[in-house]
């Protein structure tokens, strides 16, 4: 790091990212501190630094005893271990370590006492709720939503016409000519455990999976304006079903309450919509496969006369952006779920999603929202 660069973050002082310290002497301590990095979006902690800004300075002796600190510390206090960089930065007022901690990949991270913390702006706070936890074994892949049981659920709640057209296709066989009972059959196919359906077996193939599933459904609106605070709409729906239901009933919400083109089809043509159907289709279908089925809250589209928003509880997780996302880098959140997605929804999977909708209309923005854990697509409406 460059002293002007270093000088400048000090200015902008402590934020979510950059912490400072005048000095460090207790290891668990600086273990906490790196715990909330790792098990957040990483970050720096400059040591030499007072609170205010102001350049306590290190000397020489100080920075051998912090760099042999922070190396005990990321060994032996933090679980599972970490490689924290250190740096050392010269200023007119003194010495600045600058030590940096990348984001974890093995979430999460405990200090010796079993505790998780993570960032809570510019402080720490220990992590107790349960969701963000499981966010959090999410991402190390040791859990996955799509694979946690639905309790109350049994085979009886599977459509079982849709279910038995489904393997048919799949397997090329009918379920008459299987040997086990469809519950074994869905257990072996990872859609239930121990008599239950998990969620991605009721959200994909029971009758009506909001019975036990509620929040995970589709909240339609249409406005006449631009502006999400208005009182008046010209359409509302909440859109309910099997994962393919909804997928059909929010793409026909959207075509319906957008404007069509003639362009060069005949006078009796119902036209084509102003928003190419395959970006809908890619977007809408990417809401549902890849939102954070952890978080208790429904899939948002918002028609405005301006733009049209696919709002998907969960931020992108792991390691992902959203520049990245638009050289079809992936990272798969629902891996059953995926893994069956292609069978009953227009979705290829291999991240070529999102490559798909700019290529067909280049009018998009996302917005990776971390604060407010959503991921939104906003796509801009022609004005007619």
């Amino acid at each position: 790091m460059e002293t002007q660069e270093l000088l400048s973050i000090i200015a902008n002082g402590e934020d979510s990212t950059h912490q400072f310290k005048a000095n460090i002497n207790n290891a668990n301590a600086i273990a906490s501190e790196m715990t909330a990095f790792s098990n957040s979006r990483g970050g720096q902690i400059l040591i030499g630094v007072h609170d205010d800004g102001a350049i306590a300075g290190l000397t020489n002796n100080d920075i051998a005893e912090i760099n042999k600190l922070i190396a005990n510390a990321a060994t032996n206090n933090i679980k599972p271990s970490i490689n924290p960089i250190t740096q050392n930065v010269v200023l007119p007022n003194g010495m600045v370590l600058v030590l940096t901690i990348e984001p974890g990949l093995n979430k999460p991270y405990m200090d010796t006492q079993g505790f998780i913390w993570i960032k809570n702006g510019s402080d720490k706070r220990r992590e107790t709720a349960r969701e963000e936890l499981q966010r959090m074994f999410q991402e190390a892949a040791l859990v996955h939503a799509d694979e946690m049981p639905v309790p109350g659920t049994s085979v009886a709640d599977v459509d079982r016409e849709f279910f038995e057209s489904f393997f048919e296709e799949v397997v090329g066989e009918t379920l008459a000519e299987q040997d086990v009972p469809l519950a074994q059959l869905m257990e072996n196919m990872n859609l239930m455990k121990a008599g239950e359906l998990n969620r991605c077996g009721a959200l994909l193939f029971a009758l009506r999976p909001q019975l036990r599933l509620p929040v995970f459904i589709v909240k339609a609106v249409a406005f006449p304006g631009q502006d999400i605070t208005d009182t008046a709409y010209i359409d509302s729906q909440d859109i309910n079903g099997k994962l393919s239901d909804v997928f059909q009933k929010t793409l026909s919400f959207v075509l319906g309450n957008i404007h069509y083109q003639q362009n060069e089809q005949g006078v009796n043509s119902l036209g084509e919509p102003e928003i190419p159907r395959i970006v809908l289709e890619e977007l809408i279908a990417n809401a549902l496969i890849h939102r954070d089925y952890f978080v208790s809250a429904p899939v948002k589209v918002l028609v405005f006369s301006d733009r049209v928003e696919i709002i998907s509880p969960g931020h992108l997780p792991n390691n992902l952006t959203i520049e990245n996302i638009k050289l079809g880098n992936s990272n798969v959140r629902n891996p059953i779920l995926a893994s069956f997605a292609p069978r009953v929804l227009p979705y290829r999977g291999l991240g070529s999603g999102i490559l798909r909708a700019i290529k067909a209309y280049s009018d998009i923005e996302f917005i990776d929202d971390r604060e407010g854990n959503v991921f939104k697509a906003v796509i801009r409406r022609k004005v007619i």
